[in-house]
């Protein structure tokens, strides 16, 4: 087992259990669907995430990171501080009522989710008027 994938994975399961999971596959492939907007995973898939054989890919992450309440830079890499030019993740950047808010978005519904993009999107259109 990769020690990469390896610590990933434990760092998934702790944060499912400090979330209110039990870091089981069905839990977390339950769980996982609810909020991601994309094609399904299977439960082979959260197992493998679980199991250290695999790392999910970058936007899949950041859907866990919401789901379970952690940072995704942390979740992928974990207290590793970033190289320089490497940036401040996102996630750090943002204040206590920008990650509530996310946190919020990440619990509706994907057709909600959209809309909230396209309402987001059309204000940005706006800016500098």
């Amino acid at each position: 087992m990769n020690d990469e994938r390896q610590a990933f994975s434990r760092r998934l399961a702790e944060a499912m259990e400090k979330a209110g999971y039990k870091p089981r596959p069905g839990e977390l492939h339950k769980a996982f669907n609810s909020h991601y907007e994309g094609a399904s995973v299977s439960e082979m898939t959260a197992s493998r995430w679980l199991n250290g054989k695999a790392i999910p890919a970058q936007d899949k992450l950041q859907v866990l990171a919401g789901l379970f309440s952690v940072e995704p830079h942390f979740l992928r890499f974990g207290g590793r501080k970033p190289r320089v030019g490497e940036g401040r993740p996102a996630w750090e950047a943002m204040t206590a009522p920008d990650r509530a808010m996310m946190d919020a978005f990440l619990a509706l519904p994907p057709a909600q989710r959209k809309l909230v993009r396209e309402l987001v999107a059309a204000l940005g259109e706006g800016k500098g008027k």
